[in-house]
């Protein structure tokens, strides 16, 4: 009799924990818009899935619902981006956590997410269609780039393809969350001398979602370049210098500073993850970019240089013929 008594009152807490467990789990929708599979984003679509990011907790689900006009998978692993698959090269690395099949329009898929952590995922049939479920309790305090992958350390370096230009880059704050400003900070340096490039012009472009979404030119210095951007959007976001090239001569000597016979060759892209600004909700700040290039900088150094240096002259002349004058008068008043 007390054995069926301990095993009732066992099965009773089991089931009470299972029903808090499913009370408390949650289904969260994203839509696979229409123009979705158009690579080239000669639709209304902004989004290859909405939201791009989804933050849920363990035990939720997440049911995809296919509001296109073409088939879709939903599968675990990283995609290719949208140049990725313009190369030709790439067509996107399932990691094998989960994948829906092709389902059609109107259709739709679900899946249970047991454990934490950050999951990529991508259509294989449109490799260039990427998005995020990121499982767990808060947003991750450390950063990372779109891969989830871990960043141990400021500055994370990159090579152009023809490998004549290391770039450094930095993100201040180091996760970065909508409505809120982000400083990317980047030197340029000859890989082969570990000597800084100044005078190195290039483009800097901002990607989320595939979408290009900042654009810039600048030229670096001794002392690096900066620029800054509020994202109103979470999503992978790619931070891409293409055309980095020299601007001028320079005191430091490189072969980065030859003519680059392709300058698609010159491009270095890095990755992050933007997150949705639970405190914030919208922004009013003016972004402000740096004002100075590097041109006005050198004008202002020779200025500096010469203008002390004319003065100097001024006075040597000055001492030599100024005081002849001054004692001649004296001996011809006496």
């Amino acid at each position: 009799m007390m054995k069926m008594f301990l095993f009732a009152i066992l099965l009773f807490s089991f089931a009470v924990v299972n029903l808090v467990s499913f009370a408390s789990a949650e289904e969260y929708f994203v839509s696979i818009p229409f123009g979705a599979y158009d690579p080239t984003f000669d639709t209304p679509v902004e989004n290859w899935f909405e939201p791009p990011v989804a933050k849920i907790n363990v035990d939720d689900t997440v049911t995809w619902i296919n509001d296109d006009r073409e088939g879709h998978t939903v599968t675990s692993g990283q995609g290719t981006g949208r140049f990725g698959w313009m190369s030709g090269t790439k067509f996107g690395e399932p990691s094998g956590v989960f994948d829906s099949g092709r389902f059609l329009k109107d259709e739709s898929w679900s899946f249970t997410f047991s454990n934490s952590g950050l999951f990529n995922y991508y259509c294989t049939i449109h490799p260039w269609m990427e998005g995020v479920v990121f499982v767990g309790e808060s947003i991750p305090d450390y950063p990372h780039d779109a891969n989830g992958q871990k960043i141990d350390e400021f500055p994370i370096i990159g090579y152009t393809h023809d490998g004549l230009v290391e770039l450094d880059l930095t993100w201040e704050p180091d996760v970065i969350l909508t409505h809120e400003k982000v400083a990317f900070i980047y030197h340029t340096y000859d890989p082969a001398t570990n000597s800084n490039l100044d005078k190195m012009k290039y483009d800097f472009i901002l990607l989320q979602s595939g979408v290009e979404i900042f654009r810039d030119e600048g030229v670096t210095s001794v002392g690096g370049d900066y620029r800054n951007y509020i994202f109103d959007k979470p999503g992978q976001i790619e931070i891409r210098f293409e055309n980095i090239q020299s601007a001028g001569s320079s005191g430091i000597e490189s072969a980065a500073r030859g003519p680059a016979a392709d300058l698609s060759m010159r491009t270095i892209v890095f990755t992050a993850m933007v997150y949705d600004n639970t405190q914030k909700q919208e922004h009013h700040e003016i972004v402000v970019q740096p004002a100075k290039r590097v041109e006005l900088q050198y004008e202002i150094l020779i200025l500096i240089i010469t203008i002390p240096g004319a003065l100097a002259i001024i006075a040597v002349l000055y001492m030599m013929y100024g005081k002849g004058k001054r004692s001649f008068r004296k001996s011809s008043a006496v």
